[in-house]
């Protein structure tokens, strides 16, 4: 409704030559002008530029056995697509489409691990929400940020962080996680 109150404002604006220099392109894109010297400007609206337009308008809904609020029910519905996802990245990346273990407890040990893994995705995902991360990264781009830090071993040393960006330093402490030590 709110849409179709704008066009009828629009007309209305091309119809009294009260054009407003802003409105332009969307005067171009919604409406086709005629102008003779009886009637004056007669503006006539693009019907197939509309439907393009409309054809996202909607509403959608949850239905649960939980009684919640409606912010609390999108924000489960949002993280589920995360862990669908995650899951999707655990057969694709880690190669769980098949199994490929020796024994019962093998299988066991890599899904406990990749269990683990969608626990900390879900923690990150949270935090960047909190923190208004998300108006900057995607999940995926963030992870991309702090993947590139490398870790040194030597038999008989202690672990080696390779140098982390002061922009990685900065992602680590706004997601409440302490950086990895460089020594």
């Amino acid at each position: 409704m709110a849409f179709d109150r704008k066009l009828n404002a629009l007309k209305l604006e091309l119809e009294t030559g009260c054009r407003v220099p802003d409105h332009e392109k969307i005067y171009m894109r919604y409406f086709t002008c005629k102008t003779t010297p009886k009637r004056g400007i007669k503006a006539t609206v693009k019907e197939e530029e509309i439907s393009k337009a409309k054809r996202y308008f909607g509403f959608f809904s949850l239905i649960t056995n939980e009684t919640m609020d409606a912010v609390t029910a999108l924000e489960l519905y949002r993280n589920k697509d995360v862990v669908e996802k995650a899951f999707g990245n655990l057969k694709e990346r880690l190669n769980l489409r098949r199994a490929l273990v020796s024994s019962e407890k093998s299988l066991e040990g890599k899904l406990f691990v990749q269990f683990i893994a969608l626990i900390f995705l879900l923690y990150i995902k949270k935090q960047m929400q909190v923190t208004d991360l998300l108006k900057k990264y995607t999940l995926p781009g963030l992870l991309d940020k702090i993947d590139v830090i490398e870790c040194f071993t030597q038999p008989g040393r202690t672990l080696r962080v390779g140098e982390m960006l002061n922009e990685q330093k900065r992602l680590y402490h706004e997601l409440g996680v302490r950086p990895p030590n460089s020594l």
